[in-house]
């Protein structure tokens, strides 16, 4: 691995007069140890190779001590130029960007395909006009599952738990299943789950495994309650400063980031989920450890649709609506319709 950031390192410099490029002040959430670095290191130096003066100048929110939470302030302020960051925790500030991976919704890569492909336009369309930004990549980490530090069978399991929390919808469907959500952020939850401080959390099998979660927890219950969508969020001013190669190469490189990182929450998660429980394949980056890995009840699916459906949706749209008219007609007809749900 320190080869290859060295490697890549070296790239954003490539090419003769650098100190004459523009530079692209990006801010990144992705630490070296995480599968999606390569992807995203790779398409930085693509961009500062391409030949049309531009170099990225790579800072990251852990290195610097910054809350993801604070991403679309952060490019908005123009602060940084591209920031990435986790959409249900950027959406404290507007409710209806978390409507692109509502909780419930779309448990399975094609179907959060659908859904963001069908919420794209309204999702840019909103960042534009609130936060002058616009997304250039949209992607997820994977199907968030749950990691416990004790035994559990069912959901049933996880009444009376304190369990980690990243976004509103999540917590709304953590309150009917009788736990007590907990917000904390990724680098505290192992120290957390250590220490008893939360009991379960929820994220996907690589982001877990990379993050040693099975170090601290014994048991893993598959199933998925959402994408953790992701998005590369570029500052539109600056954006429509650059010249037009410049802009070319920009959103080239991200949709093929983009589709990269798509590719890799469809296929790595399971060989991520392989190695927590110590089964073969289990590939570097991820480590092998000896979780129990529970079966999912077909009640359970079914209890998570419900509570999603009665609960999750009903809640968001009435938050949405606040801040943004009509929030729930333009729900239903853009991710509502592609995955044939209805918020009532």
């Amino acid at each position: 691995m320190r080869s290859f950031v060295f490697g890549v390192v070296a790239a954003l410099f490539v090419g003769s007069g650098a100190s004459a490029q523009t530079p692209v002040r990006w801010l990144s959430q992705t630490p070296s140890v995480q599968t999606q670095f390569p992807i995203e290191s790779a398409a930085m130096a693509r961009i500062t190779s391409a030949g049309v003066g531009l170099r990225v100048d790579r800072q990251e929110f852990m290195a610097l001590g910054l809350n993801l939470g604070d991403a679309l302030r952060l490019v908005r302020s123009g602060t940084y130029d591209i920031v990435s960051t986790q959409v249900g925790l950027a959406s404290r500030d507007d409710p209806f960007l978390e409507g692109i991976d509502l909780i419930g919704v779309s448990t399975d890569m094609d179907d959060l395909e659908s859904a963001v492909k069908a919420y794209r336009p309204l999702f840019d369309r909103r960042l534009e006009q609130r936060f002058g930004a616009r997304a250039l990549a949209i992607w997820p980490f994977g199907p968030q599952v749950f990691f416990c530090n004790q035994a559990i069978k069912t959901l049933d399991d996880l009444k009376g738990q304190r369990v980690r929390s990243f976004t509103p919808s999540m917590s709304k469907l953590l309150e009917q299943l009788g736990s007590t959500p907990v917000s904390i952020s990724f680098p505290e939850v192992y120290p957390s789950l250590q220490r008893g401080v939360a009991n379960c959390g929820v994220t996907s099998p690589t982001s877990a495994n990379t993050g040693r979660w099975p170090e601290v927890t014994s048991h893993l219950l598959p199933l998925s309650v959402s994408g953790s969508v992701q998005a590369h969020l570029v500052n539109a001013a600056w954006f429509a400063k650059l010249s037009a190669p410049q802009k070319d190469v920009l959103s080239l490189e991200l949709r093929r980031m983009e589709a990269e990182l798509w590719n890799l929450a469809r296929n790595t998660n399971e060989i991520a989920t392989n190695c927590s429980i110590g089964k073969e394949p289990c590939t570097a980056p991820h480590v092998s450890y000896k979780m129990t890995l529970v079966d999912v009840a077909p009640a359970d699916l079914e209890r998570v649709r419900k509570i999603s459906a009665e609960q999750v949706l009903p809640e968001w749209a009435e938050r949405c609506e606040r801040v943004y008219p009509n929030c729930k007609q333009a729900w239903n007809g853009s991710i509502g319709k592609a995955r044939g749900i209805a918020i009532r």
